[in-house]
């Protein structure tokens, strides 16, 4: 357990070294046995032609016809020696008496080795292996002819074992220098090699990034949020739980594309622009999707995004519920204002008598609260858009305003991807701006609400008889930080989130003003939810 533990970097060294320090220790082996193997063979071999070359001489034979013929042997061959650096050349008669030796004391002696049969008996040459006067020697022997052909003598040249042993022990010091220059160098690609592997590693241990990938997983499968990542070519690389639940991916995703679950929204711009596309809303089926897209970067390049996404069905439930709450709430609260008001001015006239008055003002609020709700609840179906209006005519009423619904308006029941929210967004900040518009023109002011939902769209028309739109103006109205207040003209407030609300909803905002004769804004929504690409 304790190798577990062992950096990277310390594995990589040691294996990469190991295997170079074997092949190493082979090779020089291989080599120094073989180089052994030649350098004897090349000194047998050498000691053999020399012994013959000598052998051969007529000189030879014929000092061996005088009175002393180590007289004249001994000096020849220690000239000879000198020249090819050879250990010793021996020259002996037929019964193996030495005429010659590199020791002078040596010579009338009987040579040493018993290795002279073959050439003197057989009259062969060749190379032997023995221990002489001066100690292990590789010799090369060859027979002496005389001119009848008799075998008169024998030569003997070698060289010293020891000497030969040191050849090659040189030999092999140097390859071994050799090796440690090629060891040094490995040692130096190993550890280069390991901090490379470590920093495309991020500096992680394998163990480190095999806990981290289980972390990963472990992370993945614990968040309630939908995750996913897909390559350049669209193809699913990583799903968790979640996603495969609310994407209602079954069996398994590798063959998968980006668009097969998340159909029509454009994943590859990100791949060009490099941008994170931040808290888009997707409807599929009966979910509404909040989708978080990232992209990795590698090297300056994006190679994957990660797509995070949760189901907001649940929250916008609540959140509709709240909403619906605090509409009706405000509603009533200024409901019972405006009535507590009318109350008082009924009980006034009461109280002074004026009983026809107080009669027609009761007739007069009866037969325009008749009128708006037979529109508002027989004519737009939609409870969603008769909270919103409801709260808004006891607004308008409050402030003295003249709000009217369009007696042709049409509405059944909004679409599932049309939320409370949205309306509240759209419709409640189209009507405050048109009320505040209103309220600082005239005292014949008034605004209408249409609404319809004929043909492909969903229409909302919001017409007041304000101050009006300057063309300069028109081009800055949806700018977030766009105001006019100070000017007195009311538009510029909140139009920035109803014309990123209507963006989201894949419609648009038309507005149609002239100063000093009003405006009117309509807002145009698909009755399908379309993506960005697709409007």
């Amino acid at each position: 357990m304790k190798f577990l533990k062992v950096s990277l970097q310390t594995k990589i060294l040691i294996l990469v070294l190991s295997l170079v320090l074997f092949v190493i220790i082979v090779l020089t082996a291989s080599y120094s046995y073989s180089e052994a193997k030649e350098i004897e063979e090349e000194r047998g071999q050498t000691a053999l032609k020399i012994s013959r070359t000598i052998s051969l001489m007529p000189q030879l034979t014929d000092m061996f016809q005088t009175n002393d013929p180590a007289q004249v042997i001994q000096p020849a061959m220690e000239r000879i020696r000198e020249q090819i650096d050879a250990e010793f050349i021996v020259v002996g008669d037929q019964e193996g008496i030495r005429y010659s030796h590199t020791n002078p004391e040596q010579i009338g002696e009987e040579m040493v080795g018993g290795d002279n049969d073959r050439a003197l008996v057989e009259g062969e040459s060749y190379i032997s292996r023995a221990d002489g006067s001066l100690g292990p020697s590789l010799r090369g022997k060859s027979p002496i002819f005389n001119q009848d052909g008799e075998i008169i003598g024998i030569v003997s040249v070698g060289f010293l074992v020891e000497d030969i042993q040191e050849r090659i022990l040189n030999d092999v010091i140097d390859v071994t220098y050799r090796s440690l220059i090629v060891f040094v160098i490995a040692i130096i690609g190993s550890v280069l090699l390991a901090r490379n592997i470590r920093r495309d590693t991020m500096g992680l241990e394998p163990y480190q990034i095999a806990k981290l990938y289980t972390e990963r997983d472990a992370i993945l499968e614990s968040v309630r949020e939908g995750i996913l990542s897909y390559d350049r070519t669209g193809g699913i690389t990583m799903m968790n739980h979640t996603a495969r639940k609310l994407l209602n991916v079954q069996g398994s995703f590798q063959n998968s594309k980006i668009e097969d679950v998340l159909p029509g929204s454009s994943h590859y711009e990100l791949f060009k622009t490099g941008k994170p596309q931040m808290d888009q809303e997707l409807s599929l089926e009966d979910k509404t999707l909040i989708v978080n897209q990232t992209p990795i970067f590698h090297k300056d390049e994006v190679k994957e995004v990660v797509a995070s996404f949760r189901d907001k069905t649940e929250f916008e439930q609540m959140l509709n519920t709240i909403s619906e709450v605090q509409s009706y709430s405000e509603d009533l609260r200024a409901q019972t204002h405006e009535f507590t008001n009318k109350l008082y001015v009924l009980s006034s006239l009461l109280q002074l008598g004026e009983y026809e008055e107080a009669v027609r003002m009761i007739q007069s609020e009866t037969t325009e609260l008749q009128i708006k709700n037979r529109i508002l609840f027989n004519q737009l179906e939609d409870t969603k858009i008769q909270a919103v209006i409801l709260g808004k005519m006891g607004k308008a009423s409050e402030q003295k305003i003249n709000f009217d619904i369009d007696s042709n308006s049409s509405l059944h029941t909004l679409p599932n991807h049309i939320k409370l929210t949205h309306l509240i967004v759209i419709i409640g900040n189209l009507l405050d701006n048109a009320f505040e518009a209103v309220s600082l023109n005239h005292e014949h002011s008034y605004v209408t609400f249409f609404a319809t939902d004929l043909g492909n769209d969903i229409i909302f028309e919001v017409h007041d008889n304000g101050t009006g739109i300057s063309e300069k103006n028109k081009a800055l109205l949806f700018n977030r930080d766009f105001t006019q207040k100070k000017s007195h003209d009311p538009r510029g407030y909140g139009l920035a989130n109803v014309h990123e609300t209507v963006s989201q909803l894949g419609g648009l905002v038309e507005v149609q003003s002239e100063v000093g004769e009003g405006s009117v804004f309509t807002v145009y929504l698909p009755k399908e939810l379309k993506w960005k690409g697709e409007q």
